[in-house]
Formats: structure tokens, C-alpha cells, sequence
């Protein structure tokens, strides 16, 4: 089963819990489901979360769109790094 592990930094694990919360029923529709969020020990503005996934190229696809759509409307965005896993 595969899963994609997203990381963020300087972001606070409250919002970010919000925003997942808010777009979970998206995820779902693109089959990505939400499996854990953690903050990290050593830096409470970095957060990690795992999604469980069908496809990784599927959802590859997905996330190269969503985030060069945030990066046109904001060259600064924080967008979280992608590690797709198998």
C-alpha cells in the first residue's frame, strides 16, 4: 500500500489539523486518506503527516498541480515537501 509523507515547517500542528480537517473530503475524493499528523519533538513548527494513497503517479500528478497552482498565485508559498512511499 502505498503512502506519501508530507513535511511542513513553520507551520503549527493546530492549523495545519484545521486545514487537513477543511480539506479531507477533497483528499478523499483523489483517494488520499489521512492516516496520522505528528509535530515534531525537537522543532514544534515542523509537522509531518501520512496519507494512505491508491496511486503515487495519480497522486504525484495531483500534487504537482495543486502546488504549481499555489506557487503561481504566491511565488512564496509554504508548501509542504512529498516523500511518495511503497
Amino acid at each position: 500500500m502505498p503512502h506519501l509523507l508530507a513535511k511542513l515547517k513553520n507551520a503549527p500542528i493546530a492549523v495545519i489539523r484545521e486545514i487537513l480537517e477543511k480539506d479531507k473530503a477533497f483528499h478523499a475524493e483523489n483517494n488520499m486518506f489521512l492516516e496520522h499528523l505528528w509535530q515534531n519533538a525537537d522543532d514544534e513548527n515542523e509537522v509531518l503527516f501520512i496519507f494512505r494513497i491508491n496511486d503515487i503517479d495519480e497522486t504525484k500528478a495531483l500534487i504537482h498541480q495543486l502546488h504549481s497552482e499555489a506557487l503561481t498565485q504566491d511565488p512564496n508559498a509554504n508548501l509542504p515537501l512529498m516523500t511518495y512511499l511503497k
